[in-house]
């Protein structure tokens, strides 16, 4: 072959023979030798220098030793924990689409967050929503684990604690049973105007007369979630709800919220908020005309409280304090009507993931029965059992939030882009409950 001129550039098929030439002559470290020719998972040596590869204590396991250790594949890196809890910006698209649907649905009198009580209970009525929450790691039944002793304590020391009840109400005893009479068969405002705030008391009134309750809760009525990043293609809308406002925390302790709070008053979403002024909700209750549609109100509190039960767990597991609130009831939910009443506690479960990161969320029955039953005898249990949580549980329980939210960090990276940001959430409005879109014609 004739050698060209010097200032001639180099053949590049010969530049890349050199290259892989010098490659060969190069020694072969005994940790990476394995035959490429032939498949041998019995030639692949791991030893010393390659540990740092193993499974143990690594966030994202190298492929082919985790594959050696436990038999399968590793699970799919997720993205960054800190930046997936950020924030996130409410598309305009999603926005508009919501809003042209409800100008729509609803009367121009009605504000958006004030649907009538049919219409947000419509997908809730059938019996597949359950089978939805299945798909996002919430069920309505009892964790097999069941929860644990702490809060098993907690729960009855709720249920049995005595408190003293309201006087000249409609749960008196010479009128109870003729003020149940004149309920039955009356729609669902007239139950929620004459017995609701006697079976769930209002957590605003209630700390107007007590020094115990933190006077920073407070409460929702029949308000949608919009601040809150939601779980299925709908926002929760409860009858009635309570969580924190913002001054329950310091000044230095929003300062570590904010990343993940965004910017709520323009309607960013976030996995701590419920509407733009509650921060963790932890009660909500539904009301319903009749004993069948309790299962509805059951659907819509289960809902609710599965993303207030997501909001905590993530908080914790985000300052690797998960253990403490892994099957400890968190979040509690009343569904009732006329005559009956049913009562929740929600948890979060860590304990069903691979890895100690994945979460699920389960309901665990406190109790259940006919208030009008014997004369009324279990008809202030109800009232009772929530009256004990602002007192007993609820200071305990913010104690614990704010301890977490001091153990956030104080500056967080957020050089790249979160891939939360990027997430657009399907909307009732695009998507029917079996996940069909519904095609509209582009707009020009």
């Amino acid at each position: 072959m004739a050698r060209g001129n010097p200032g001639q550039r180099a053949d590049p098929a010969l530049k890349r023979y050199n290259l892989r030439k010098r490659k060969a002559s190069q020694p072969v470290s005994e940790t990476e030798t394995f035959t490429t020719h032939q498949w041998n998972p019995s030639s692949l040596k791991i030893t010393a220098k390659r540990r740092r590869l193993s499974t143990e204590g690594n966030r994202n396991p190298h492929p082919v030793s985790y594959w050696l250790e436990q038999g399968r594949w590793p699970p799919p890196e997720s993205p960054n924990n800190m930046q997936r809890l950020l924030a996130r910006k409410t598309s305009v698209s999603s926005v508009r689409s919501r809003k042209r649907t409800e100008d729509v649905s609803i009367a121009s009198t009605t504000p958006s967050d004030q649907r009538q009580r049919e219409e947000k209970s419509t997908q809730y009525r059938d019996p597949r929503y359950e089978l939805l929450l299945q798909t996002k790691g919430s069920y309505m039944k009892q964790c097999e684990l069941g929860i644990k002793g702490e809060s098993t304590d907690i729960i009855r020391n709720l249920r049995d604690a005595e408190q003293q009840y309201p006087e000249g109400t409609l749960f008196a005893d010479d009128i109870f049973i003729q003020a149940c009479e004149k309920l039955s068969g009356r729609n669902e405002a007239k139950i929620l105007q004459d017995i609701s705030r006697l079976l769930v008391p209002s957590a605003e009134a209630v700390t107007l007369f007590s020094e115990i309750i933190p006077k920073t809760i407070i409460e929702s009525i029949n308000e949608g979630w919009n601040n809150a990043i939601p779980l299925t293609g709908s926002r929760p809308q409860p009858d009635y709800a309570v969580g924190f406002r913002r001054d329950a925390f310091t000044d230095a302790q929003l300062d570590k919220l904010s990343p993940f709070i965004g910017d709520f008053i323009t309607g960013d979403q976030s996995y701590f908020m419920a509407t733009y002024y509650m921060y963790f909700p932890f009660l909500s209750c539904e009301v319903k005309c009749g004993t069948a549609d309790l299962a509805v109100a059951d659907r819509q509190n289960a809902h609710s409280m599965t993303l207030a039960v997501r909001g905590i767990a993530e908080l914790f597991r985000l300052v690797k304090r998960q253990d403490e609130v892994d099957r400890q009831i968190v979040a509690f939910s009343v569904s009732h009507d006329d005559s009956s009443v049913r009562v929740y506690g929600h948890h979060a479960s860590f304990a069903d993931g691979d890895d100690g990161t994945a979460v699920k969320f389960y309901r665990h029955p406190v109790f259940k029965h006919d208030f009008t039953a014997d004369d009324g005898k279990e008809k202030w249990t109800t009232y009772r059992f929530i009256r004990n949580i602002y007192e007993v549980w609820l200071p305990v329980h913010l104690a614990k939030l704010r301890s977490a939210v001091d153990d956030l960090p104080s500056v967080i990276d957020c050089s790249v882009e979160p891939l939360a940001a990027e997430v657009q959430v399907a909307t009732p409005e695009s998507f029917s409950l079996d996940g069909t879109k519904r095609r509209r014609a582009a707009r020009k």
